[in-house]
């Protein structure tokens, strides 16, 4: 197939991709339209492992819900699910993996979590999160649901229940793998082939075009779901190192959105700490310092690392006010959450190694000896730099490392103190 070919029926896929997905969209009804959503099912979550939205309850009434959660009961499995429209706008802007970070966030007591939510991209197919590290294959095994032939007609209660069985079996890799071979073999179409009755049919000029579009608009929707699996399988593998450091964060939400979140991080903190019992929590103090201090960062936030700031003094808010202090968010970059475990690591150019919290993710890129994916910042001068490489006296996430290197609450104070 040359490259032109293959450039055209990516660009009608991403064409029928944008259609679906505009649909679906239109189709919501703004249950995350407010920086209370995720606190709402969060809420709902505390009292069954599965949240639905009403917009999905006809696909997933109140008695398939009750068996979703005695089936994750009998898994032992800390799984959440999550089915809910996701519209570009709302509270998660449309976005599953920020949909997911947020209700992983407000399970900060939770050390294991792994959460099933509606996808982003297609109303009836489903994404896999999984903290600390990815133990039971969740992504992938959530994945691989969609693409089995036996849920080809599956609605979205019996997918998700195959979701959960896949989790648990702990073999989403082979299982994801093993779809993605079925699907390239059935991706080769022989409607073309010269003695076929749709040729036959196309050049004698009867009802050729509407056996056409019978043919067509298939071919294409699986050339979709194709080249969408393509790129899922390309991300889960290994890059290559390449003689950068710094990689363009390209998971991490635009500037807006960011904000949006970090606006609902500190409003439900603020939320949190007015109705803690002060008898009961003896480090509210150090809650409401970190409340104070997220504020006043949102507040004055001039880029993406002054809003992973605000994110980053949120986390270590609710840490205090839950009691149970973690690991804070991730060194390299703030947005990936938070760090899975602490490891050590050497600037380019310094003899010493620093002891940083990472993300799994990070943590797989050192030990790979690739260049993790980092938060830029911009210098004095005007270039793009990594956000450490500031100088500590001008940035105090540079200085902190937003809490790998130094407590982030202790180091806001310490200069606001000096600025007055």
């Amino acid at each position: 197939m040359s490259t032109d070919v293959k450039r055209l029926i990516t660009v009608l896929a991403a064409l029928l991709l944008a259609a679906l997905t505009t649909a679906t969209a239109r189709a919501a009804d703004g249950d995350g339209d407010g920086p209370s959503a995720g606190q709402r099912i969060a809420s709902a979550l505390r009292t069954s492992p599965v949240y639905v939205n009403d917009a999905y309850t006809d696909a997933v009434p109140p008695s398939r819900q009750r068996q979703l959660a005695d089936r994750i009961r009998r898994t032992g499995l800390p799984i959440k699910v999550v089915l809910t429209p996701l519209t570009k706008g709302d509270a998660f802007d449309g976005d599953s993996e920020v949909l997911a970070g947020i209700v992983r966030d407000r399970f900060p007591d939770q050390r294991e979590l792994i959460v099933i939510t509606t996808d982003s991209d297609f109303p009836d197919s489903l994404e896999g999160y999984e903290w600390p590290t990815d133990t039971h294959q969740a992504r992938d095994a959530v994945a691989a649901t969609g693409f089995l032939d036996e849920m080809r007609n599956a609605g979205l209660a019996d997918l998700t229940a195959k979701a959960v069985d896949l989790v648990a079996e702990g073999k989403g890799r082979q299982r994801y793998e093993e779809a993605m071979k079925e699907l390239d073999g059935s991706a080769a179409p022989d409607a073309q082939a010269s003695g076929s009755p749709a040729s036959e049919s196309a050049s004698d000029g009867t009802g050729g075009w509407w056996l056409w579009s019978l043919i067509a608009v298939p071919a294409l929707v699986l050339t979709a779901l194709a080249t969408r699996a393509l790129v899922r399988s390309r991300v889960r593998k290994a890059a290559p190192a390449i003689p950068q450091l710094v990689f363009a964060a390209a998971r991490a939400a635009d500037e807006a959105q960011l904000r949006r979140r970090a606006e609902a991080e500190v409003l439900a903190l603020g939320e949190a700490t007015q109705a803690a019992d002060v008898t009961t929590t003896p480090g509210l103090q150090h809650v409401l310092d970190a409340y104070a201090a997220a504020g006043r960062v949102l507040d004055g936030a001039r880029g993406v690392p002054d809003l992973a700031g605000a994110l980053a003094l949120a986390q270590e808010g609710r840490d205090a006010l839950a009691g149970t202090p973690g690991l804070p968010l991730c060194f390299f970059n703030p947005l990936h959450g938070r760090a899975a475990l602490r490891t050590g690591w050497r600037p380019l150019g310094r003899r010493d190694r620093l002891d940083v919290a990472v993300c799994q993710d990070c943590a797989d890129a050192l030990r790979d000896r690739r260049a993790p994916e980092v938060l830029t910042a911009r210098a004095g001068d005007g270039r793009t730099v990594p956000y450490f490489e500031l100088p500590a006296g001008r940035s105090v996430w540079a200085a902190t490392g937003y809490g790998s290197l130094a407590s982030l609450l202790d180091g806001f104070n310490s200069r606001s103190s000096k600025a007055r």
